[in-house]
């Protein structure tokens, strides 16, 4: 009898992967985002575990949303206080911190639970395409002429 394989915490390599957001739908870029988090890349991912890799999500600010929903998708967050309920607008928030449209949405799309906030603790938000982490080589994801052959990142 076959069993199925899953992964454990040791087995796990963490690689680096950059991601250009400029110019790109905002839920496309958070999609491949989440995925990485997720590990669904990987052939051990396993769906408890998190298998995922580190993501870095340059040029935020440059990110586009389809539609009319840059003004009028709305983000809500409440103080706890009674009458506490505060409403922004995406166009506001974008203009204040581009960085928390791209977290939000990406945290809208991995599990809502422990697991979920440790995936996040792996992605890093920049608005413009200036980062620290040369030192961990990471390598770009995406789409275009630096896209191997499966669809996979660029090796350099």
């Amino acid at each position: 009898m076959q069993t199925t394989y899953m992964a454990k915490p040791h087995e796990i390599e963490r690689r680096w992967y950059i991601i250009d957001a400029a110019g790109r739908p905002l839920g496309r870029v958070a999609s491949e985002a989440a995925g990485l988090l997720r590990g669904k890349h990987k052939s051990i991912y396993t769906p408890h575990i998190d298998t995922g890799d580190h993501v870095i999500v340059l040029n935020a600010a440059r990110v586009v949303l389809t539609g009319k929903k840059m003004e009028q998708k709305i983000y809500y967050r409440h103080s706890g206080y009674p009458g506490g309920l505060k409403a922004i607008n995406c166009a506001t928030m974008m203009g204040r911190n581009p960085e928390r449209v791209m977290y939000l949405a990406v945290q809208g799309m991995l599990p809502h639970n422990r697991l979920g906030r440790a995936m996040l603790k792996k992605l890093r938000i920049y608005r413009d395409d200036q980062h620290p982490h040369e030192a961990q080589k990471p390598l770009l994801w995406g789409e275009g002429p630096e896209v191997n052959e499966e669809g996979g990142p660029a090796v350099e």
